[in-house]
């Protein structure tokens, strides 16, 4: 029996755990979260014990994925487990569109209507969130999410733990450094460095992380 065990059961990981039941491919999903005991289910998912927990409890599952919006975090707590030799799957939705040719890393998810097209290689723990598309050729660090509604075209590069948010879109061949916010409905036609925030239609730096 494949069985799914899911770090966190906020928001993200009701919608992870919707997308795995709906693949079809997980007969038994859990999460573990710190609010339990104080949470013992989400929707028809059992909340099984707290993030400190993990690594006893999850040799009795086949596979895990981390649901934790934090960038950074997510990304942490997927290298822990994975070095401990546990395995980290995609979970796709059956209405999204991932091409044969896109690679993706362990701990990557695909939601509803996302598309992820020929060409593109996302590092681990990437999140193409609701009705985001990615198009052809380009390259997602570790940890990136594509919020809602976001838009990437062709060959952009996209550092470490950055996220484009919600109604986002970036032009061809746009370069985004690491740990970069692109706040929602900006248009970013040009490179952006490391550490920042940028807004706007053009999208320009507003704030510059120490």
């Amino acid at each position: 029996m494949n069985s799914l065990l899911i770090l966190g059961a906020g928001g993200h990981g009701k919608v992870v755990a919707d997308t795995a039941a709906s693949s079809g491919l997980w007969q038994k999903i859990a999460f573990l979260d710190d609010r339990y005991p104080a949470i013992k289910s989400v929707i028809d998912w059992p909340v099984v014990g707290r993030l400190e927990d993990t690594q006893k409890i999850l040799p009795a599952y086949s596979g895990f994925v981390v649901a934790i919006g934090d960038n950074i975090l997510r990304a942490q707590l997927l290298k822990r487990y994975l070095d401990k030799g546990f395995k980290s799957p995609h979970i796709v939705h059956p209405k999204s569109y991932v091409s044969p040719s896109a690679e993706m890393g362990p701990g990557c998810v695909v939601f509803a209507q996302g598309v992820v097209n020929p060409g593109v290689k996302m590092e681990m723990g990437g999140i193409i969130n609701t009705g985001a598309s990615v198009d052809h050729d380009c390259q997602l660090g570790e940890g990136v999410h594509i919020c809602p509604g976001a838009r990437l075209a062709g060959e952009v590069h996209i550092g470490s733990h950055t996220m484009l948010a919600t109604g986002a879109s970036v032009i061809p061949r746009i370069h985004i450094g690491n740990n970069v916010m692109v706040a929602a409905g900006s248009v970013v036609i040009s490179n952006i460095g490391n550490n920042c925030t940028v807004a706007g239609v053009p999208a320009r730096v507003v704030r510059a992380d120490d």
